[in-house]
């Protein structure tokens, strides 16, 4: 099995496609015609938010290298009479003179809050820079192009900066086609699937389409007690051999809504094969735990599967992925 996985990670290697230089991957598959196409897909007005709820609720559980967000108020209505307490403090500090100077000219008052998380913890991007094998990033980067600093090649913010995750967004509803509401726990989806899917909605995936797969794994987050591992360890997800598909149709890049797009446990106790060919073989960036459960039943009901997607990560310097908040325009 090795040998075969090998085998494709050489015929849908990437790199140098788009020059040495290269960090946009696959991404460059959505040229300027093709978003000025993808905008006329905005016929009705509707707008769907793909994004989980950003909070402590969150699907991470006991991930040791992961957690949930984190939030946390710095000032609230509590604080309302914050500069009258600490001009009555002996032991003023410059930032209390700060703060009673800012209150005091008016009645203006206002609230501020603080939000600590893992950068992919919530609906998300994975860069380039995110996964690597034999010491080496996409494109041919050496690994230790990513430090301690973030990283210098491959980063999320030359995607950001390029503007380039705009475009014809299509989805591949494999639950409802197979006739149930969510996959079953550990469902792997082939090539096969992912046709069979689009020959029943009646779509064509295209060169510098941004394919979103829904298995439904999303809406079955609530059967699962709070801090579990059972929704990540049941995830359905796609095969490997996905990306050889995803190759031959020059696919711009590749969302779900589970926890790593690949099903887990991985095929062939391979961990994050499918990453590792997609991302670091082919330039491929990844999209992850997306809600599409309105969207699906959006799609389900006008037969209209194609639609313009704006999913633009921050620019976060030196990252390696990055939270997003996509909006599907039909």
């Amino acid at each position: 099995m090795v040998a075969e996985w090998q085998k494709v990670s050489r015929r849908i290697n990437n790199w140098n496609r788009w020059g040495e230089n290269d960090q946009l991957g696959t991404l460059n598959f959505i040229t300027p015609e093709k978003v000025a196409a993808a905008s006329t897909l905005a016929r009705t007005g509707k707008v769907f938010s793909l994004c989980i709820p950003l909070d402590g609720d969150g699907p991470m559980g006991s991930n040791t290298v992961r957690r949930n967000p984190v939030h946390l108020m710095t000032l609230d209505g509590g604080d309302a009479e914050i500069s009258e307490i600490l001009k009555g403090w002996d032991a003023r500090t410059a930032l209390d003179d700060s703060l009673i100077e800012m209150y005091a000219p008016g009645p203006m008052r206002f609230n501020d809050d603080y939000l600590f998380f893992p950068l992919q913890c919530s609906t998300q991007w994975d860069a380039l820079s995110h996964v690597y094998y034999d010491d080496k990033l996409y494109n041919g980067y050496p690994a230790k192009s990513v430090t301690s600093t973030g990283a210098t090649r491959d980063s999320i913010d030359q995607v950001a900066q390029a503007g380039q995750i705009l475009g014809r967004g299509v989805l591949l509803d494999v639950a409802r086609a197979k006739g149930v509401d969510a996959l079953a726990p550990n469902t792997v989806i082939t090539p096969q699937d992912l046709d069979d899917t689009a020959r029943a909605q009646g779509v064509t995936i295209t060169e510098g389409d941004i394919v979103i797969i829904r298995t439904g794994w999303w809406s079955k987050i609530g059967d699962f007690p709070p801090g579990s591992d059972g929704w990540i360890g049941g995830s359905p997800g796609v095969s490997w051999r996905v990306a050889e598909w995803l190759s031959d149709h020059n696919v711009a890049a590749i969302a779900a809504d589970n926890i790593a797009v690949e099903v887990n446990p991985p095929e062939e106790g391979i961990v994050l094969l499918f990453h590792m060919l997609a991302i670091r073989d082919m330039g491929m960036m990844l999209g992850e735990i997306w809600d599409l459960e309105a969207l699906g039943a959006d799609c389900a009901e006008d037969g209209v599967y194609e639609f313009l997607l704006s999913a633009a990560p921050l620019e976060v310097t030196g990252a390696v992925g990055s939270p997003v908040n996509p909006l599907a325009i039909k």
